[in-house]
C-alpha cells in the first residue's frame, strides 16, 4: 500500500498527514437504496459507526437491514482532517476504515447493530483483520452519547466472556464517543454492489453474540 508500514502502529503526533480543510465530494445517492448518502437526516434517527476491517465488506452487512435509513464508508478515529484512501492506508493519519450507519430507533436498536459488528468480524486482532494489517483495520465503534456508550461497553464486556469460553483473546475494539467521520472517495460507496465480485475479507469468530438476553434492559 502507499507509504504502508511494515509494523502497524498509531502514528507520533510528528507524523500525522496534515489533510485538507474541505470534504470529500459525494455526487451520488446510496447505490442500493437511492437515499442521500450525505446530511441532513431525519430528525429521529441515530448514527454508530462501526470499523470492522474492510470497509467494503462492513457496510453490505447493514444496508438491508430493517430499519436502515443510509449506510456510508469512511475514516474515523484519527487526526488527519479529511484524508484521502491512500493517505489512510499509509498508517499516517491514526483513521480506520469505518461504516456509518445511519437507523431509525423505533424500528431497529443499536443493540441488533451490534449483534451484527460482534458476529462478523475478529475483534481481537488488534490492527488487522485476517490478511488485511494496518492501523485502518483495527475494530471500533464510535457512538453518539453517553447511553450508547453504556451500551457498546456493556456488549463488549459479554462477548469477551463469550470468546474467552472459546479460547480467544481479549477484545481489542476501540469504543468512544463523539469521533468526527470523514467520507471515503465515491468509487468506494457501496462498493460491493458496484462490483459484486469484489475483495471482501470480512470474518467472524463463529462465537454468537447472546445481545437481547438481558444486556441493556439493566443499565
Amino acid at each position: 500500500m502507499f507509504f504502508a508500514r511494515k509494523t502497524p502502529k498509531m502514528p507520533l503526533a510528528s507524523e500525522i498527514l496534515p489533510g485538507r480543510g474541505t470534504s470529500m465530494p459525494i455526487g451520488e445517492p446510496h447505490h442500493v437504496s437511492g437515499m442521500p448518502l450525505l446530511p441532513p437526516f431525519p430528525e429521529a434517527s441515530r448514527r454508530v459507526q462501526f470499523g470492522m476491517g474492510c470497509f467494503w465488506g462492513a457496510e453490505r452487512k447493514f444496508w438491508s437491514m430493517p430499519g436502515i435509513f443510509v449506510t456510508a464508508v469512511g475514516y474515523a478515529g484519527g487526526s488527519t482532517p479529511n484524508p484521502t484512501y491512500r493517505e489512510v492506508c499509509s498508517g499516517l493519519t491514526g483513521h480506520t476504515e469505518v461504516v456509518l450507519v445511519v437507523y431509525d430507533p423505533a424500528r431497529i436498536g443499536l443493540d441488533k447493530l451490534l449483534q451484527v459488528f460482534w458476529e462478523n468480524h475478529d475483534p481481537t486482532q488488534g490492527m488487522r483483520q485476517g490478511n488485511d494489517v494496518g492501523t485502518q483495520y483495527r475494530s471500533c465503534i464510535f457512538v453518539e452519547d453517553e447511553a450508547d456508550l453504556a451500551l457498546a461497553k456493556a456488549t463488549a464486556l459479554q462477548y469477551g466472556q463469550a470468546l474467552a469460553a472459546r479460547g480467544f483473546a481479549a477484545i481489542t475494539t476501540e469504543i468512544a464517543s463523539g469521533k468526527p467521520f470523514y467520507y471515503a472517495e465515491t468509487e468506494h460507496q457501496q462498493y460491493l454492489s458496484k462490483n459484486p465480485n469484489g475483495y471482501c475479507g470480512l470474518g467472524g469468530t463463529g462465537v454468537a453474540c447472546a445481545i437481547g438476553t438481558g444486556v441493556g434492559q439493566s443499565l
